[in-house]
This record gives structure tokens, sequence and C-alpha cells, in this order.
């Protein structure tokens, strides 16, 4: 099985404790201006989609669909988790490079 470097860099990130897991504290992080990058999964339903899509662009802060509800949980050690936000802006971006290549 290969090795998921993106979800190796959101495992960082919460070990960390830059990150921030569950719809309520990603959307208050998100609205108090301390979210850089907001990871939601990709079996998400469209309105929890839709909801962090529109609150990132308002709030200027980066958006991407990434992974399983199931590995993005796996990855933070917690269970099943739709939406994540990483709080610091270096680890956003090691993220964002591990998971657009």
């Amino acid at each position: 099985m290969a090795v998921d470097k993106g979800l190796n860099m959101i495992s960082m990130a919460m070990k960390a404790g830059r990150l921030v897991s569950g719809e309520f504290a990603c959307e208050q992080a998100i609205k108090d201006g301390v979210g850089e990058l907001c990871i939601v999964a990709t079996d998400a339903s469209d309105n929890t989609k839709k909801s962090f899509s529109n609150s990132c662009e308002f709030y200027d802060v980066k958006y991407v669909e990434y992974g399983t509800k199931e590995s993005l949980g796996h990855a933070i050690g917690k269970e099943y988790r739709a939406s994540i936000v990483v709080c610091d802006e270096n680890l956003s971006l090691s993220i964002l490079d591990k998971i657009l290549k």
C-alpha cells in the first residue's frame, strides 16, 4: 500500500496541535481568522461542501476536498471526520503541496 504523504502531514499538524476537527470547531476557526486551510472529505454531503466552500471564500481561507471521512479521521486519530481546518500557515502550505502533487 502506498504511503499518502498528504494524510501524513495532516497527522503531523494534529500532533503539533495546529488542527481542529468537527463541523462547529472548523466553522469557528474559519470565522475567527485562525484557519489557514480547510479540508473537506470527498464523500461529505453536498451541503457540507457548499457551506465550507462559501465560508472559506468569504473569509479568504484556502479550501480543498481530499480523502474520505474515514481516512481523515484515521489520520488525526479520531472517528470519521468530514472537515478539518489547519491553523498554521507553513503546515497548510506543506499539506497543499503534498495533496496537489
